[in-house]
């Protein structure tokens, strides 16, 4: 099972990308081919439409592709004001954005469909960006993703994790399995 794993930041220090790398290990050790995707690596403008008019990003469609190949995603949503980050919010419209016409990404919502999301957050709040989850969940929806009712926030984050960024507490570890599990069943399960 091909699973892609991404966190909302690009952050040197971000615990959302600390949590993806987690989740990424975990992953592995149930078998599953990992993508860790980060979202640096991608030359992505802030979406316009006047500049998607004059082409899609190379990169956007490298995303689209990757996004595509892999039936199962883990999200690491960090939370900014109660939500998630401009910069997930970003990704997520130039992927879903339809490439006029071309054949094969005309679809604006063909990365998506039937995609099995789970969704984790790390933040040094009490909540663990708990908030972030709960506005990121109606837009994967929306897109015909299939969003796992398992889902783990990390709160405290600040002190979660060892100085070789893993988790220090098998309780946390268990929250991030749980997702991860649960996306590699339902994904196996729904795949075409």
């Amino acid at each position: 099972m091909k699973i892609l794993i991404f966190a909302g930041s690009t952050r040197t220090l971000s615990f959302n990308r600390q949590l993806a790398k987690v989740a990424a290990g975990i992953a592995t050790q149930a078998g599953a081919e990992v993508t860790l995707l980060e979202l640096a690596s991608l030359d992505i403008p802030l979406y316009n439409a006047d500049l998607e008019a004059r082409g899609t990003p190379p990169d956007v469609i490298r995303l689209k592709q990757l996004m595509f190949e892999h039936p199962g995603w883990i999200i690491c949503s960090p939370e900014y004001n109660g939500s998630f980050t401009a910069l997930l919010k970003n990704t997520l419209d130039w992927a879903s954005s339809p490439v006029k016409g071309d054949g094969t990404w005309g679809q604006g919502t063909k990365p998506f469909v039937g995609k099995v999301v789970g969704l984790l957050a790390a933040s040094p709040g009490a909540l663990g960006g708990l908030r972030s989850l709960s506005h990121l969940n109606p837009l994967l929806r929306n897109l015909q993703c299939w969003v796992a009712p398992q889902q783990y926030a990390l709160g405290q984050a600040g002190s979660a994790f060892d100085a070789d960024g893993q988790l220090q507490s098998d309780k946390h570890v268990e929250g991030v399995r749980a997702v991860v599990n649960q996306v590699l069943w339902a994904a196996q399960r729904l795949q075409v």
